[in-house]
């Protein structure tokens, strides 16, 4: 790829590093590089680099946060794109009576967007206290928990898609659902969101109400993407069951394979020690399904997204 390297991105507005150590900087924080790591300064010139890469039959990734985020020791080829340059960090508010349109970039952490909304005094995404990641990459998950997930607030969503156009889709026509929707493929690029005006000590209470509670159920400060698992759907209630209680029943916590362990806090949660790589993770996630499947009958659905060399679905 060397000889498209300079025709693909030489005269775009976007930085480039080569054989970027993109494992390192997910929330597991160890994994391969990514061959080509870019980082577009402008939508327009995201667009041209996603449209140059299409006509190039060269496949597109896109890293946010690096949450839920496993990274193969072998890296990744292609080109991944991170939106993380202020034109995609900057949220801008549009009040209306009391309620408050947030147009969010893509890049925003979410950690921020809670506290700046905390802030302010607006309501409607405490639910993402305690939650990693960026706008863009919660906005594809869906990510939420006990407490709602964001697609309870989103009105529109901005997509370019990868073959270089945009779009913008209404968020109630996406079929949203527990960690999915019917959102197209492509790279989110910001989207809008409804707040209601509400005393921000009340705001704030809520906030560390939710954070206290994860904090206290979740291995928060060890090295961990997050939910290893999505919650299976019982078939004879249709609704969702929690993972980390079968994985618990199934008496894999503490289960190691390398320096990956299920954790003894909350068995939905992969942590990691020093030495650990991307392959103890991966042979830990298939050993819990497999031991699952056999002693609790319940085929188990990764939640962490596993990123490998030539394999682009």
């Amino acid at each position: 790829m060397n000889q498209s390297r300079s025709s693909l991105l030489g005269d775009l507005d976007v930085e480039v590093t080569l054989d970027a150590p993109i494992g390192s900087g997910t929330w597991f924080g160890i994994g391969g590089s990514a061959d080509i790591l870019a980082s577009p300064r402008t939508e327009s010139s995201l667009i041209e680099l996603v449209t140059r890469c299409a006509d190039h039959s060269v496949p597109v990734r896109v890293l946010g946060g690096g949450a839920n985020l496993l990274v193969d020791d072998g890296g990744v080829d292609g080109v991944v794109v991170q939106l993380n340059h202020e034109h995609f960090k900057q949220i801008r508010y549009t009040a209306k009576g009391d309620i408050t349109a947030a147009c969010v970039g893509a890049g925003v952490n979410l950690f921020d967007l809670v506290q700046e909304t905390k802030r302010r005094g607006l309501h409607g995404v405490e639910m993402m206290a305690g939650i990693p990641g960026s706008a863009g990459g919660g906005v594809r998950m869906n990510a939420g928990g006990a407490w709602g997930q964001l697609s309870d607030c989103l009105k529109t969503i901005s997509i370019v898609s990868l073959d270089g156009t945009h779009h913008v889709f209404d968020a109630a026509s996406l079929g949203f659902r527990y960690r999915g929707s019917d959102l197209p493929q492509g790279i989110i690029t910001q989207c809008t969101i409804s707040l209601q005006e509400d005393d921000p000590i009340t705001v704030g209470d809520r906030v560390k109400k939710i954070f206290q509670h994860k904090k206290s159920t979740q291995p928060m400060a060890d090295h961990s993407a997050g939910c290893a698992f999505k919650n299976p759907v019982d078939p004879s209630t249709g609704r969702h069951v929690s993972a980390g209680a079968l994985i618990d029943q199934a008496g894999l916590k503490g289960r190691s394979i390398g320096s990956a362990t299920v954790s003894t806090q909350h068995a939905n949660f992969i942590v990691t020690s020093t030495g650990a790589n991307a392959t103890d993770i991966r042979r830990l996630i298939d050993d819990v399904r497999e031991e699952v499947l056999s002693r609790m009958g319940v085929t188990l659905e990764p939640e962490v997204v596993i990123w490998k060399r030539s394999d682009h679905t």
